[in-house]
């Protein structure tokens, strides 16, 4: 999947911002109050981006109240090829969110392999695949046996575990830009990380770092395999840092905002899974 191969999706798996999200989703403390309706908006904006901009297929699951946190799909599943690990998120609240998900993955024909463990834990907001390698971060949602599991699963590729920060996931300060493009933030716990992944790998990785760590999370596709497309946070969200995405050659830029979910740790790649496959008709 390195090179050419990566960034390449058929079809992106996104479920409905629920009501409850607005009281009730995992948060920090000191979070400002989230506006369900702009929420909901941005969150279509997003899904209109993957469907028109990109060409994805998209498969929209329906909300559910009983789930607050289930809008960011991206935590209970791993895609690479043609399998799927289905993951094991740290709060039980979140677990009964992987029934709604788990019949789209079979119906998109992936083989499934479901994390059972009661001692993992894994989200996929923690893993970073880069086309070439995995790299997982260890946090206060994923842990040890966790990051086995998903090397257990993928076994042609290597694992590598990241100190992470706390509650934070891994890509709420990183994400692939594209083929061998590291997005990292400024932040000190950011930078720290990026020299763990570089003394950990063997290949040598471009970086762009950006001055927010939540603008570091963006989302690479190749529409119909060609180009390179990068949906990123808007000048609305993150002014300083999309001025340093502006500096890409040949990459199609698409600026949205993400400011409300945002407010519950939500990223741009927290909202969907993106899968690459030709069904038969």
């Amino acid at each position: 999947m390195a090179g050419a191969c990566f960034g390449r999706y058929t079809h992106a798996v996104v479920r409905a911002v629920p009501g409850s999200l607005q009281d009730h989703a995992i948060r920090d403390p000191a979070s400002s109050p989230v506006d369900l309706a702009k929420a909901q908006r941005q969150h279509g904006v997003y899904v209109g981006i993957l469907r028109q901009k990109l060409g994805l297929q998209v498969i929209e699951v329906p909300a559910d109240d009983s789930f607050p946190d289930s809008v960011f799909v991206e935590d209970l599943a791993v895609v690479c090829g043609d399998t799927v690990l289905v993951t094991r998120p740290s709060a039980l609240s979140r677990r009964g969110e992987v029934s709604a998900i788990l019949p789209v993955l079979e119906e998109l024909k992936l083989r499934i392999v479901e994390m059972k463990d009661e001692t993992a834990m894994l989200e996929g907001g923690d893993v970073l695949f880069t086309g070439r390698e995995f790299f997982v971060g260890l946090s206060q949602r994923t842990n040890q046996r966790g990051a086995e599991i998903l090397a257990d699963t993928f076994k042609d590729f290597a694992v590598s575990t990241v100190p992470g920060n706390g509650s934070l996931h891994l890509k709420s300060f990183c994400s692939m830009g594209g083929p061998d493009l590291l997005v990292i933030g400024s932040s000190e716990h950011a930078q720290k990380a990026l020299r763990t992944m570089q003394q950990l790998t063997d290949h040598h990785y471009d970086k762009l770092t950006v001055p927010d760590d939540c603008a570091a999370n963006c989302l690479f596709v190749r529409p119909g395999g060609k180009g390179h497309a990068l949906v990123l946070r808007s000048a609305e969200d993150y002014p300083e840092s999309i001025k340093a995405f502006e500096k890409l050659k040949d990459y199609t830029l698409i600026p949205t905002s993400m400011s409300e979910l945002n407010k519950v740790n939500g990223m741009l790649t927290c909202c969907s899974i993106l899968v690459n496959r030709k069904l038969d008709v």
